[in-house]
């Protein structure tokens, strides 16, 4: 095994709390005075985002707010907001919502500083130089993008989701106040939500690599001693408070843990990348258009259940119970971990089975095939990411069942 080593590349600042949202003058400010306000299209007319517009313009700031953005975020529609903060002279970008639009926000400043076709940025360290800075405030906590090095858009030329994966991609500021979630619909908390804990889970089993230190190291370097307790605090306050958030809405310590653990979550695996769950997720949400979250929550035991039979892993996932329930060591288990989360699933409405979403039997062998092109996905995983092994992993995701031995 490569000896841990650890890197983490985030944002210059990061504010986290009930009332953040007030320091956004001042961070946006250090970048410039003209700000193009990429906004997801359900804030048009909230009071939020009039504030925050209000904030800025009473600082001396120029604000333009991009409204129209595409949720899977098709490549066409960003050429023009692009071209928009082109000639609107943007000197940073403000990205208000959830992750589409921080994502959507990431690559207007690419397109905006180097240029398209978009196509030419994917995949990893395509990217040339700095982007035009991102201020990001997420609306929804799960995806991490704020601090994160990548964005993900639809191309109707791919039979998936592709990414652009840079440094360059972090944002220059991250800040995540709790109270701009409260308005998020309980299916949007429970799917970003249960999306954020595999964030955590993936993190903490992803295999070590080991970078060639002496080249350009890759975006995701894969188990990273810098993340590990990270991903663990993050799974620490998702476990108890995820269910509290969907059920609960109005409750502000549990959209508080919710949103640290998502932030949480996004610096862990923004060092060192996801794998399964994310891997088959992809074509999986294709062919049945449900949201991202509610199938990596869906696969996330069932990959823990292929993964313990490495004893290493094992531990790992035992660890990670350890987290979610506050549990001594002495009392968790691989096993122990995975019931606690078909928990979770099922208390927040995360569906039990690929059945449920509308996949048949014969799908799976095409599910398998187009998960195996994320190579950089399935590189991190902690066991060999074979077709039989994610055949067989799909085949209990779709019965419905794990191990005997799980629920003994």
């Amino acid at each position: 095994m490569p000896e841990l080593t650890g890197t983490l590349r985030l944002p210059a600042r990061v504010h986290f709390g009930y009332g953040t949202r007030a320091q956004l003058a001042e961070v946006v400010a250090v970048h410039g005075r003209r700000v193009l306000a990429v906004v997801d299209p359900f804030l048009r007319g909230s009071r939020h985002l009039a504030d925050i517009v209000t904030g800025l313009e009473t600082a001396g700031l120029t604000v333009r707010v991009h409204s129209d953005i595409t949720p899977e975020l098709p490549v066409a529609t960003l050429d023009g907001a692009a071209e928009l903060a082109r000639t609107y002279g943007a000197d940073v970008i403000l990205a208000i919502g959830g992750g589409s639009a921080l994502d959507a926000a990431k690559v207007v400043a690419l397109l905006a500083t180097h240029g398209g076709p978009l196509s030419r940025y994917y995949g990893e360290n395509l990217v040339p130089g700095p982007v035009l800075p991102i201020v990001a405030v997420p609306t929804t906590a799960g995806t991490g993008s704020e601090v994160t090095p990548v964005a993900v858009v639809s191309d109707p030329e791919r039979e998936l989701k592709v990414g652009v994966s840079s440094p360059f991609l972090v944002p220059a500021a991250a800040v995540v106040d709790p109270e701009l979630t409260l308005g998020a619909p309980a299916t949007v908390t429970a799917y970003s939500g249960i999306d954020a804990l595999v964030h955590a889970v993936e993190s903490f089993t992803a295999r070590p690599l080991d970078p060639d230190w002496a080249s350009t190291v890759p975006v995701f370097t894969g188990r990273n001693a810098l993340a590990e307790s990270v991903a663990l605090q993050a799974a620490a306050h998702l476990g108890p408070w995820l269910s509290p958030a969907v059920h609960t809405p109005a409750d502000r310590r549990a959209r508080e843990e919710v949103a640290r653990g998502a932030l949480l979550a996004g610096i862990a695996f923004g060092s060192t990348g996801t794998h399964l769950c994310h891997a088959l997720q992809y074509p999986i949400g294709a062919m049945t258009s449900t949201p991202h979250g509610l199938g990596t929550g869906l696969l996330l035991p069932y990959a823990l259940d292929v993964m313990r039979t490495e004893p290493d892993i094992a531990d790992r996932i035992a660890r990670l119970g350890a987290a979610l329930e506050g549990l001594p060591a002495q009392e968790a288990s691989a096993e122990r971990t995975i019931r606690r989360i078909v928990e979770i699933n099922h208390a927040v409405g995360v569906p039990g089975s690929l059945t449920e979403i509308g996949i048949s039997r014969d799908q799976l062998p095409q599910i398998a095939g187009l998960a195996q092109k994320s190579q950089r996905l399935l590189a991190i995983a902690p066991v060999e990411p074979t077709h039989e092994l994610l055949l067989d992993l799909l085949g209990r995701a779709l019965a419905g069942t794990l191990k005997k031995e799980t629920f003994a």
